[in-house]
């Protein structure tokens, strides 16, 4: 009842003198709506933001997270006579059993097995709940960064982030509620990873790079900034005084607002001069490794971002060595080895620095690629896509430390001890957020649609 009068009281103020009564009503309706997003939560939430660490390409579980013995044990043979019938790969170039060159340790006080591959990372493993039997129902890139990202493997469709942003709003007026921090790699798939859907505008990821300038035009060019105030209102009034009263326009008016409040806002958050010499070495910023230091710049900064109430941030990967992710299909060890060495160290230092803030029992932290590889080689030396069961962990906002959930077989192959999808990821982060992802939906094309579409569980055993 509440919106239909707040509509109706809009299209009044539209439809009388000439629409410029409108003018105050509407922004004022805009900045409350994205404020407190368009819910209220369902349930007390345990989480206020997320952190998407997303390794594009597909990290290896079984050099990873995933301990298999076996596979030194069957070094060299046919897979087909060892592991069994094997599903078609997304090459076909099936070679032998190949076992991780990584050493697998057990980490913490938990005792979780985790390989050399991510020596940092494995120091934190009392605070991480890893998942090993995650499935995926595409092989190829970008149907999986989109199945990931948005619950298809369709393009277009809306992003968990901008699900979250849509349900919950803001708690920074001066920033987007989602945010994307470029190390360099922009998915497969592109931008639309990132995509608003069919949700307003305004919940779309925005792009922030990690290198060079954060955003275009961030600085203005503009010596007086009476000269770009003018221009603002300028194009405030034109948009405003449109026939048109569409989401469209009402999100463009927000966005441009907004934009404006992030001059002042984006140049100090990317700003790291405040930070101390010893915050940047527990990063990485003064690594010899320039891959390392870009995301060290992302993870610190992706610190800054929760801290200052951003509900959604996602880091893409480093570009290592020209545009390799973590796609191993040929040199196993160098492909992971180079990525590993990039994200690790910061990766592990941002979790040490949420927790020593107090902010990772808010902040859930999510670390996985769109699927996993295959335990036998492609060819000689790689691995080829492996949907069929892979590794991701969380960390902090609501989540049990110290647990592994779900198992692979004994090769690495496939998830047959509680296996999981997308459907069950999702559900259970909005469930974290305070969201009951059966009741949050969104009415297009004639149905509700949902992030989980008709399928996921929230997975209440990894829940703390």
């Amino acid at each position: 009842m509440v919106d239909a009068l707040q509509l109706n009281r809009r299209e009044l103020l539209r439809r009388s003198s000439m629409g410029f009564g409108a003018l105050a009503c509407t922004s004022l309706l805009d900045q409350a709506a994205g404020a407190r997003g368009t819910i209220e939560c369902h349930t007390p939430p345990r989480a206020r933001n997320v952190i998407f660490l997303f390794m594009e390409g597909g990290v290896s579980q079984v050099d990873s997270f995933d301990y298999k013995p076996m596979l030194k044990k069957h070094r060299g043979q046919d897979p087909h006579h060892t592991i069994g019938k094997l599903e078609k790969t997304q090459f076909a170039a099936v070679g032998k059993v190949l076992p991780s060159p990584w050493t697998f340790k057990q980490r913490g006080q938990c005792g979780a097995w985790i390989s050399d591959l991510f020596p940092h990372v494995a120091e934190m493993a009392d605070e991480l709940c890893i998942v090993k039997s995650m499935t995926s129902r595409f092989p190829e890139h970008t149907s999986a960064n989109f199945f990931l990202h948005s619950g298809t493997g369709l393009q277009g469709r809306p992003s968990m982030g901008a699900w979250a942003t849509y349900g919950l709003g803001s708690d920074n007026d001066n920033l987007p509620a989602y945010l994307v921090l470029n190390g360099g790699q922009i998915p497969s798939g592109g931008l639309d990873c990132f995509s608003n859907g069919f949700l307003p505008a305004t919940v779309r990821g925005s792009l922030l790079n990690a290198i060079g300038s954060p955003l275009a035009n961030v600085t203005p060019n503009e010596t007086l900034a009476q000269s770009q105030a003018r221009k603002r209102t300028l194009i405030d009034k034109l948009n405003r005084g449109s026939s048109q009263d569409s989401s469209e326009l009402e999100a463009a008016i927000a966005n441009f607002e907004l934009a404006a409040r992030m001059q002042l806002t984006v140049p100090e958050v990317m700003s790291l001069k405040g930070e101390s010499e010893a915050t940047r070495t527990m990063y990485g910023m003064d690594a010899k490794d320039p891959h390392t230091q870009t995301y060290a710049r992302q993870c610190l900064v992706a610190r800054r971002l929760v801290e200052r109430g951003v509900r959604f941030v996602e880091l893409t990967i480093p570009m290592v060595n020209g545009y390799q992710r973590w796609d191993a299909h040929g040199n196993l060890r160098e492909n992971h080895g180079n990525n590993a060495r990039a994200v690790d160290q910061p990766i592990a230092a941002l979790l040490r620095d949420l927790k020593s803030r107090g902010l990772l029992d808010e902040t859930l932290v999510l670390w996985t690629g769109e699927f996993g590889r295959t335990p036998f080689a492609q060819g000689g030396a790689g691995r080829d896509h492996n949907e069929y069961g892979f590794s991701l962990w969380m960390a902090g906002g609501g989540i049990r430390p110290g647990i592994g959930y779900g198992a692979t077989d004994q090769w690495g192959y496939k998830a047959v001890e509680n296996p999981l999808e997308i459907h069950d990821l999702h559900a259970t982060i909005l469930h974290l957020l305070g969201i009951d992802h059966k009741r949050f939906t969104h009415r297009f094309g004639g149905r509700d649609i949902r992030l989980t579409d008709v399928a996921g569980r929230v997975v209440k055993e990894i829940l703390a």
